[in-house]
């Protein structure tokens, strides 16, 4: 499995780049967001790759962060969602969006997608409600890592969300919380009330938790 690429990009189309790496070329294709995000030819780029393999063909999809692959992942896996799909809910919404649709059930975010019609767009957010906190304590953990890495001085490499201790699953799932759009005061009396009925939840818990108490009453 090809899980990450690092190399100089030697031509650029409208949904995919060819990406040099030690005189290997790789086509990787990438959402619109994340075509917009990268340098022009000549230059280097790092993407997190997603290899599917059928029958008749093998192709690389590209994505700036390890969250958004995992969303990639998720979003395939609902009936009906392919990877053509997949990077066109990604380009409108970015990993962020995705997250917040998903979370809060706002199936509408999802339908602004090309291609995507309103069944398709239930049915992602059923299928995947459940999942979103634990991409979303992954964005989290790996920006927090990350940040902390750069403080040190250190070389940023991709970290894996693991379980965390319980001041900072209650950080991470505050930091979710406010992607989401939710106030601080809100976001930290959720957190706060799921934190004391479960001490020992993970990030993904207290994310799940703290929504249900968010979430419009009646």
């Amino acid at each position: 499995m090809i899980g990450k690429l690092t190399g100089r990009i030697d031509y650029r189309a409208l949904d995919h780049v060819l990406i040099d790496v030690r005189g290997v070329g790789y086509i990787v294709y990438c959402s619109d967001r994340t075509m917009a995000g990268l340098p022009g030819v000549g230059q280097v780029c790092a993407l997190f790759t997603d290899l599917v393999v059928r029958e008749d063909l093998m192709q690389l999809f590209g994505f700036p962060t390890l969250a958004e692959k995992e969303w990639h992942r998720l979003l395939m896996s609902v009936q009906g969602v392919g990877a053509k799909a997949s990077l066109a809910i990604l380009g409108t919404l970015g990993q962020d969006g995705v997250s917040r649709a998903i979370a809060l059930g706002d199936w509408n975010a999802v339908k602004a997608a090309k291609g995507i019609g309103p069944k398709i767009a239930q049915r992602i957010v059923l299928d995947l409600k459940d999942k979103a906190p634990s991409v979303m304590a992954m964005s989290s953990s790996v920006a927090a890592a990350m940040g902390d890495a750069a403080a040190d001085g250190d070389v940023i490499e991709p970290v894996i969300a693991q379980a965390v201790p319980a001041s900072s699953a209650q950080a991470d799932a505050l930091s979710a919380l406010g992607n989401l759009g939710y106030g601080p005061s809100d976001a930290a009396a959720a957190v706060a009330q799921a934190a004391g009925e479960t001490p020992e939840a993970e990030t993904s818990a207290l994310i799940r938790a703290a929504l249900k108490l968010l979430a419009p009453k009646g």
